[in-house]
């Protein structure tokens, strides 16, 4: 090592080289890139959400197949489009399912799961026959994260049967002032003759938003569901209008291919509380058209 320095400081000419030797190797060595620390979400970069064009009178003009846009307080509509076409309702038929059980009361009872519960496709909660449950968890779990296996748990407790519960479903819509909507299932899943309209839906959902029990449900962006063995699972809710606008606080989305996206929200401003019915709109456009019209309608 000695004899080393000694040398460079004697020649010039090998310090030099040594300090070239130096340099080059810190440029080639490879630099780790930092680590952004804004996750990027693919899918939200493929689904962009177009905002909608607006009508001569400054109303969202949405590609949805039916609208209506009322005020929960009074019933009075703000805005319809196709408001009575028939159409399938999707998961947004979850809310009349959920208004029944919630009158019913007596929430903190338990319901025992049976086999016939189990039986529903695509999204469930994977509750198991045998197991017990309180009321409540149950509808949070089906206004939170839409469980078909949960809706027919709830409505088969409730009516004794599904085609019971159907039967209890239809007559509360007519009491409502719902004519023109016929249930056959608690979950909305596609079945021949069940069908309703947008202004049928907008009527049973101002029934819900006037409900205690529903209303501090559909406002939470998500909830923890402990199964009978202990194990949780933690439920985003659905609305993604939910985490988007500070005054949407409700309600209940819906999809199939028959349906196409849906979505039942509803806003409050004080003095003011909306609720906007979508059906058939293309996705990504139904949280964009659904959070421009509660925006219209609690501004005018």
């Amino acid at each position: 090592m000695k004899r080393l320095r000694h040398s460079v400081l004697r020649k010039p000419q090998l310090w030099i080289a040594l300090l070239c030797c130096i340099c080059a190797t810190a440029v080639a060595a490879p630099t780790k890139k930092k680590k952004s620390s804004t996750p990027v979400k693919r899918a939200e970069a493929v689904e962009r959400e177009p905002e909608p064009s607006t009508l001569p009178d400054g109303v969202p003009n949405t590609r949805a197949a039916a609208v209506i846009v009322i005020d929960a307080r009074s019933g009075d509509v703000l805005y319809e489009k196709n408001a009575d076409a028939p159409r399938a309702a999707a998961s947004t038929q979850k809310l009349l399912t959920a208004l029944i059980v919630a009158e019913r009361g007596y929430l903190d009872r338990s319901v025992a799961v049976a086999p016939v519960d189990t039986y529903a496709e695509p999204t469930k909660l994977n509750i198991k026959a045998g197991e017990t449950y309180q009321r409540i968890d149950l509808l949070r779990a089906l206004l939170v994260k839409s469980c078909n296996d949960v809706a027919r748990c709830l409505a088969r407790d409730a009516g004794g049967s599904l085609d019971g519960f159907a039967d209890v479903m239809n007559e509360k819509a007519r009491s409502l002032g719902a004519m023109n909507s016929h249930f056959v299932n608690p979950n909305g899943l596609p079945v021949p003759g069940q069908y309703s309209t947008a202004r049928d839906l907008s009527i049973i959902a101002r029934a819900a938003y006037a409900n205690p029990t529903i209303r501090s449900i559909v406002c939470l962006p998500q909830i923890v569901f402990r199964y009978s063995d202990g194990r949780t699972r933690e439920l985003e809710n659905t609305n993604k209008v939910l985490r988007r606008l500070p005054y949407c606080n409700g309600m209940k989305t819906g999809y199939t291919d028959a349906a196409g996206h849906c979505l039942i929200s509803s806003g409050a401003r004080p003095g003011r509380d909306v609720i906007a019915v979508v059906l058939g709109d293309p996705k990504p456009n139904v949280w964009s058209d659904s959070a421009a019209l509660l925006t219209w309608a609690l501004r005018i």
